[in-house]
């Protein structure tokens, strides 16, 4: 195993516990929220869609799908994440399978997913397009991408890109992208009926979060600029999803 190796899995290691104490703070708590309302939206109601969280992290954003009575499974490349987000399923009694698995082979056939999910991991992964094409593999035709992803024009990025200078390890591998640039991703991956929408515009403060959080909403349905939070929706061409036979089942 190489240094690099090494740092990565540390890194990997203290995310559980990085994770709750970013969501118990003010900040944390707002952005969670504002971000993950985005991603619901955007998927629109779930019942009886077989989804797919990919880097499902310690299993928030699962366990809130699975709750809307969708069939989901969680992938990460932690299992200490999988096992936070067992825990999380377990305690909040949501029926979820989760496996071990990168986004760039993910260990799913071809055609399995009515919906895919990934918040912020095309960010910190360096084969972009290899996980790209995962997504769109194991996606249905007709099926549909949700891509949460870091804005490139906002106070947030410019505070992350001095924690990077700094030599900040989770940072100086992250890549922050424009909503262009992620239109562009998806529609060199194949992709149609591309869209993308914004949220947290507000500095990255607890007292700004309260203050303009509940004006968030209202201003992500006017622009994307300034936006820390991009959120990509995009469809896979193909028969409809009442077309396509492919079952949950077999997972």
């Amino acid at each position: 195993m190489t240094a690099e190796d090494t740092s990565e899995r540390d890194d990997l290691e203290r995310l559980p516990a990085a994770y709750a104490a970013w969501r118990a703070s003010t900040l944390g708590q707002v952005t969670d929220v504002l971000e993950q309302d985005l991603i619901l939206d955007l998927i629109g109601p779930q019942s009886g869609l077989c989804i797919l969280d990919v880097g499902c992290g310690d299993g928030v954003l699962t366990a809130e799908l699975a709750g809307h009575a969708a069939h989901v499974i969680g992938v990460d490349a932690s299992p200490e994440m999988i096992a936070a987000a067992r825990w999380r399923a377990e305690r909040q009694g949501r029926d979820v399978s989760f496996a071990i698995g990168k986004a760039e082979k993910l260990p799913f056939e071809a055609d399995s997913f009515d919906v895919v999910v990934a918040v912020t991991v095309l960010c910190f992964v360096e084969n972009t397009a290899g996980a790209l094409h995962e997504m769109v593999r194991v996606l249905k035709p007709g099926g549909r991408l949700i891509v949460g992803e870091l804005g490139k024009w906002s106070t947030w990025a410019a505070v992350r890109r001095i924690k990077a200078w700094l030599g900040s390890p989770v940072w100086r591998r992250a890549r922050f992208r424009s909503a262009a640039e992620l239109r562009s991703l998806a529609s060199g991956a194949g992709l149609v009926d591309v869209s993308v929408k914004g949220a947290v515009f507000y500095l990255p403060s607890g007292f700004a979060a309260r203050l303009l959080g509940p004006f968030d909403p209202k201003i992500g349905a006017l622009t994307t600029t300034g936006a820390a939070f991009l959120a990509l929706s995009a469809m896979k061409p193909g028969a409809s999803l009442s077309d396509n036979g492919v079952g949950f089942d077999h997972f």
